[in-house]
């Protein structure tokens, strides 16, 4: 019986047009293997091509021969290796903070650090399109939670206004919003952080190594890294490698250490992972980092020309994510379908991912593709987009 009510619920999504299957891909290299047939990648957000790197791989190879393939316990047990601390070192150098400290992915820093920062009598104030993980954390953690519209610092004020608390109140945004591509405004949060003596935390897992010098983030876009109180970032996307991180004051990090839950129970990043990330860092703050970073932006401002001179729904934007707006998740999930057969892979998102009558392609490019792949996707989506119909 309980799997039949699984089964039901499971041909409702299938009907309703959000069913999910996964895709197995053999690289994240511009050129890929979709299900066996050859694609251009269009949807990783490995933007600046560093998960083929020869210095990441072979950092990592020389770390799992030196120490292994696994820490084999939590930080708090016998996992803290050397590798952890040196990685730790070098984010917070490169994020001009007083300390850092790694967690194994996004979505395990956002739900263990919100959850550990706040509980019962404190409110968080969270933009209503930030990621997943930032609404799990705060449901996780007993905190009021109130959401805020998107972006709207004037409303955020009002908020702020009308819900006080004895205990503590935490305002918490994406900088790079991930199926948007907008950014945050930053500026304008920090002022009212400050001014209703609330902490300030930014997830910048899409904007680190991508945006402000040395690809330190939105932050450093804006200038107000010391106005904010937690940086969250991840090591899995443009910088090639996985895991994440919070770059925070001391006090925050050894509060973190003794509440974040996600961080005490679980097993800590493997050696070829920290050394990877480490030799990641390095190369983002190099001069091959800013090369990188040049070409992404003007790969992305390619891509957004071409699509939006076909009058498709292709925003305004700064960064290497385009979203191109369909709206109805059946269309979307037939478009995605229609591109592959052309040799381009682009996910549909939709619903809960997004919300209803929003549903998208969304397309990133890479700093490693080419202006012909470029164009021969773009092609594809303006062909596509007139046989059904337009949007």
């Amino acid at each position: 019986m309980p799997l039949n009510i699984l089964s039901t619920r499971l041909e409702k999504t299938k009907l309703s047009g959000l069913y999910r299957i996964l895709r197995s891909i053999d690289r994240t290299t511009p050129l890929i293997t979709v299900d066996a047939s050859k694609a251009l990648l269009f949807c990783s957000n490995n933007y600046l091509g560093l998960a083929e790197h020869p210095a990441l791989s072979k950092a990592a190879a020389e770390a799992a021969l030196h120490s292994g393939t696994s820490s084999a316990a939590s930080r708090l047990v016998s996992g803290n290796q050397p590798l952890h601390e040196l990685l730790e070192t070098k984010i917070a150098r490169w994020k001009g903070t007083e300390s850092a400290l790694a967690f194994n992915s996004g979505y395990a820093a956002n739900t263990g650090v919100i959850s550990a920062l706040a509980g019962r009598g404190d409110i968080i104030f969270s933009d209503r399109l930030n990621h997943a993980s930032i609404i799990d954390g705060a449901i996780l953690s007993g905190a009021k939670l109130v959401r805020y519209p998107h972006c709207d610092t004037k409303a955020l004020e009002n908020l702020l206004e009308k819900n006080l608390t004895p205990g503590l109140r935490l305002i918490v945004t994406d900088g790079v919003f991930s199926m948007d591509g907008d950014i945050a405004p930053l500026k304008e949060l920090a002022e009212l952080a400050e001014q209703h003596k609330a902490l300030l935390m930014v997830d910048d897992a899409h904007a680190g190594g991508v945006l402000g010098k040395e690809g330190r983030g939105t932050v450093d876009l804006f200038n107000v890294a010391d106005r904010v109180d937690i940086q969250m970032g991840t090591l899995g996307k443009a910088m090639g490698s996985f895991g994440a991180y919070t770059a925070c004051s001391s006090l925050v990090r050894n509060y973190l250490i003794n509440n974040a839950r996600s961080l005490i129970f679980s097993t800590s990043l493997p050696p070829s992972v920290l050394a990877a990330s480490c030799a990641a860092i390095d190369l983002v703050r190099s001069s091959e980092g800013d090369r990188l970073r040049s070409q992404l932006e003007e790969n992305g401002q390619l891509l957004r020309h071409l699509l939006q001179e076909a009058n498709l729904a292709a925003p305004d934007g700064i960064t290497p994510i385009i979203p191109l707006l369909i709206g109805d998740a059946d269309k979307t999930l037939r478009f995605s379908t229609r591109l592959l057969e052309e040799g381009i892979f682009v996910q549909g998102i939709r619903p809960p991912t997004v919300p209803v009558g929003t549903s998208r392609l969304r397309c990133t490019v890479m700093a490693t593709h080419t202006e012909d792949q470029i164009r021969l996707a773009a092609d594809a989506m303006i062909k596509i987009s007139k046989n059904m119909g337009g949007r």
